[in-house]
């Protein structure tokens, strides 16, 4: 009697604390309802694409491998659209998978500000961004950035990719636009370097195509950021289950 009483008590313990739990770690409904359709899209990347993902991915096998932190600084010129982007959606991915002690972060090889365009689009996917005004940079706001209830919050402004906000060594460097990656062909304290170059939205500014234009460019850097964690993942749980 007393053994069914302590499992009734169990049970209800589970019940009760269990939703909390949940709704504490979760992404914001809107970003949980635009992250659930990204892994049905994998197969739109194409296979040259998919595999200099996985190069990204086995970089971050290899640091967790070592249980080492894993950090990832994306890089474009004026850091405004492109890296912000690539810096929120791996890092979404990272928690979406539970890919734990990933940390990004990124940069420019020169400051302008986060673009508005851009960070509309990523309010678009459901991220919650509030704008702060910068007294030492007025041109160059802060956004405060987060994925859902409970989640850590992520402060973005346009910096130099060496800022002292981003990691100094033993990171990688991931390239998302052509001019930095010719700008910068080696990363000082880098220990991985990516190009992955993404068409920048830029282009479309002041068109009719320039709210789906943004709203595609998020899409795809999510899809891919997203691919990269899932390989990332799966890679780790073979490697664990290979030590057992």
């Amino acid at each position: 009697m007393k053994r069914l009483l302590c499992y009734f008590i169990f049970l209800c313990f589970i019940f009760i604390q269990t939703p909390q739990a949940m709704a504490q770690t979760q992404f914001y409904k809107p970003l949980e309802s635009y992250t659930a359709s990204l892994p049905g899209e994998f197969s739109q990347i194409d296979p040259e694409r998919q595999e200099a993902l996985r190069a990204i991915g086995d970089y971050i096998v290899e640091k967790r491998k070592a249980d080492l932190p894993v950090q990832i600084t994306v890089i474009c010129t004026h850091n405004s659209r492109r890296s912000h982007m690539g810096q929120l959606w791996l890092q979404a991915a990272a928690t979406y998978y539970e890919v734990p002690k990933v940390h990004t972060f990124s940069g420019g090889t020169e400051v302008t500000a986060f673009n508005p365009r851009a960070v509309a689009a990523l309010e678009r996917a459901g991220f919650k961004i509030s704008k702060t005004n910068n007294a030492s940079e007025p041109d160059n706001p802060l956004y405060e950035t987060s994925l859902g209830q409970g989640l850590e919050n992520y402060r973005l402004f346009s910096k130099k990719f060496s800022h002292p906000q981003n990691p100094q060594k033993d990171f990688a460097a991931i390239m998302v636009c052509s001019d930095a990656d010719a700008a910068c062909p080696i990363v000082p304290g880098a220990d991985a370097r990516f190009a992955i170059p993404y068409e920048d939205p830029k282009l479309f500014d002041g068109s009719p195509s320039e709210t789906p234009q943004y709203d595609a460019r998020a899409r795809q850097i999510a899809r891919e950021m997203f691919f990269v964690m899932e390989y990332a993942k799966n890679q780790i749980a073979v490697w664990q289950a290979g030590q057992k």
